[in-house]
């Protein structure tokens, strides 16, 4: 008898201990998971400029080919200013320099130098750590692949981008080769900054209503522009702060020829909209200013419709100033119609390139309601 009951007491002994194993295990688990459920919640937001790369490079490859070339063309200027500024402000960093201050992981875009055979290189055992094993196999046998894009490793928001090579000179090759798309990867992941810096104040919808009933198109405006000129046509809305004039024209025009959407057509509709901007001086107006630097134009696509993007410079006929202009000749098939959106800066003595970003920006949302 006295043996039956010590077995019935190992036994219910046993199974208390496996339900507290069992619900220790759940609790760790749930602990586990809320642990990195919370560590999400608390990482902090990317700060940073916008249109600003940190290259994190060993200051050897920094100082070398591989640094050269990033430089060269990350460092390109931004198309097109009166005065060269580069179309990304380029800040290096060193491994080192990231280890020892943490604020530095909280920047929002990087990209990332190494050479995968240099064992020593404290950038490349960071490169082979965030991509991972399989990724480095590749990379040393493939050397086609030699890009890898990641997100938020320090910080939300941030966006880090791997270009590795074999070799200095495989690097500074792949850097070339990979920066068209790296370059429109940041321009794209800038967007966001940039539409929450230029609808801080919100949309101005009374101007946009008018806009889309007159032309048919649906743009978004920033509350802080006001109408300088409405006719049956044409729009010119104007922004004013203390250090820069920020405008932009809709224009309605009828469908000719193919001839519209050339250099020559897109100058001969800005300066028929130039003969509005004038100043106290007589016989002053604006005009396309195409002998100092040339007009880029290059047909695209706006929102699913055919257009040109006109980029250049403007002065003033008879008096002192300038600054750079960006245009959209979207054409309307169903009306036979082309509508021109332009913005146009006056700023003297400062950077230019912010406000054509945020007016591109503005342009870009534009749409026609009636081409269907």
């Amino acid at each position: 008898m006295n043996h039956r009951k010590s077995k019935r007491m190992n036994f219910s002994y046993l199974w208390k201990w496996s339900l507290f194993v069992f619900g220790l295990g759940i609790i760790l688990a749930s602990c586990s998971s809320e642990s990195s459920s919370k560590h999400q919640a608390v990482m902090s937001g990317a700060i940073g400029k916008i249109s600003e790369v940190v290259a994190v490079a060993d200051d050897n490859v920094w100082e070398g080919i591989a640094g050269d070339t990033f430089r060269y063309y990350f460092g390109s200027p931004y198309l097109i200013l009166p005065q060269p500024e580069p179309i990304l402000d380029i800040r290096h960093l060193t491994p080192e320099q990231l280890e020892n201050d943490h604020m530095l992981r909280d920047l929002r875009t990087y990209v990332f130098l190494g050479n995968l055979n240099d064992e020593n290189s404290k950038t490349t055992k960071m490169i082979k750590k965030d991509i991972g094993e399989e990724k480095v196999r590749q990379a040393l046998s493939d050397p086609n692949f030699h890009t890898v894009v990641g997100h938020n490793k320090w910080a939300r928001g941030q966006m880090l981008t791997f270009v590795f090579g074999n070799s200095p000179d495989a690097l500074a090759k792949n850097i070339k080769e990979s920066y068209p798309s790296i370059a429109k990867r940041i321009h794209d992941f800038d967007q966001k900054n940039i539409g929450n810096s230029v609808y801080f104040r919100g949309r101005n919808i009374g101007i946009e209503k008018d806009i889309q009933k007159k032309v048919g198109l649906e743009i978004h405006i920033p509350q802080a522009y006001f109408v300088a000129l409405d006719n049956e046509n044409t729009t010119w809305l104007r922004k004013e702060d203390s250090k820069s004039s920020s405008n932009i024209f809709v224009h309605k025009l009828p469908y000719v020829s193919e001839k519209q959407f050339t250099q020559e057509g897109i100058r001969s509709i800005r300066d028929s909209l130039g003969k509005y901007v004038t100043t106290d001086i007589p016989g002053a107006y604006m005009r396309t200013n195409d002998k100092d630097l040339p007009m880029f134009v290059t047909p695209m696509e706006i929102n699913g419709t055919y257009a040109v993007e006109a980029r250049g410079i403007w002065d003033l006929v008879n008096d002192f100033m300038g600054g750079p202009f960006i245009g959209y000749l979207i054409h309307n098939k169903k009306k036979n119609e082309l509508v021109y959106v332009e913005g146009f800066v006056h700023a003297p003595s400062v950077s230019k390139r912010k406000y054509m970003e945020k007016l591109e920006h503005i342009l870009r949302t534009s749409k026609l309601t009636d081409s269907e």
